[in-house]
């Protein structure tokens, strides 16, 4: 079964913009799939992930999900198919003066009803299923902490634990290891792959750790100027495919391999 469909995908970061944020986006993920999104800042890789989303809609080609076009569905259609869907923002909306339990329960809401909803504010529904989420991010101890006095990578980890609790079949996850050490960066990674994979869920995770994507994902693809450079399987992705897709960047990802010109790249050969 196929999660997404994407042939010569054009979108722009708003209506009446000149320059596309993605352009020519040809991409086929098949369900239960984990793939890596890189690329430098400014690539197109969150609004690569709303547009998976469903969050912006395409200014040309074709969009589907799961074999349907969700820009040609009514509102309320459109609705129902984004209830499969999670998207993991690098900085998750999580109210400040909540409690981090209440805040992993909130991804149960679309299955509440109103008065499960309020009554969860003052005593939550299931405290266990919060716990045992956060645990999985090394959170635990969170359980009843307010949200606003967590670090910037707890807050991030906080909003990866409300995906367990989700019942979504695809996990879109942006940036989730910015604020993360190496060992919490494996730990989270890990928790998500071993998520998806118990599931069959779809997971497609945007990372500026190349190494970390080289490492985990056995699919990698690289986004440069809101095209695909390449998109391959991992040991496919050669150093110099790398320092290709990152020229001219501050910072480069592998330092004294040499830099090589994104026409000297097969693109588009692997897949």
């Amino acid at each position: 079964m196929t999660t997404y469909r994407l042939d010569k995908l054009t979108v722009h970061h708003q209506a009446g913009a000149r320059a596309p944020a993605l352009r020519e986006i040809d991409l086929v993920v098949a369900q239960g799939e984990q793939l890596a999104v890189i690329g430098p800042s400014g690539a197109g890789k969150t609004t690569l992930l709303h547009t998976l989303a469903c969050a912006h809609a395409p200014a040309g080609g074709v969009f589907e999900a799961f074999g349907r076009q969700p820009w040609a569905l009514s509102g309320a259609a459109r609705h129902a198919l984004r209830a499969n869907l999670f998207l993991a923002p690098q900085t998750p909306p999580l109210p400040p003066r909540q409690r981090v339990v209440s805040a992993v329960l909130a991804a149960r809401l679309p299955h509440w009803s109103l008065f499960q909803a309020l009554s969860s504010l003052f005593k939550p529904v299931d405290p266990d299923a919060a716990y045992d989420a956060l645990a999985r991010f090394g959170l635990g101890g969170k359980l009843y902490a307010r949200v606003d006095r967590l670090s910037g990578g707890e807050r991030q980890r906080c909003g990866l634990a409300r995906l367990l609790l989700s019942s979504a079949r695809v996990f879109l996850v942006d940036e989730p290891l910015s604020a993360l050490d190496p060992a919490l960066s494996q730990l989270t990674l890990s928790a998500l792959q071993q998520e998806a994979a118990s599931r069959n869920a779809t997971l497609i995770c945007s990372l500026h750790q190349v190494e970390m994507a080289r490492a985990n994902f056995a699919r990698i693809v690289g986004l440069r100027d809101g095209r695909i450079v390449f998109d391959c399987a991992r040991e496919d992705v050669t150093d110099a495919m790398i320092a290709a897709l990152y020229q001219n960047e501050s910072v480069a990802p592998h330092p004294g391999v040499p830099h090589e010109t994104p026409e000297r790249l097969a693109i588009g050969a692997c897949f």
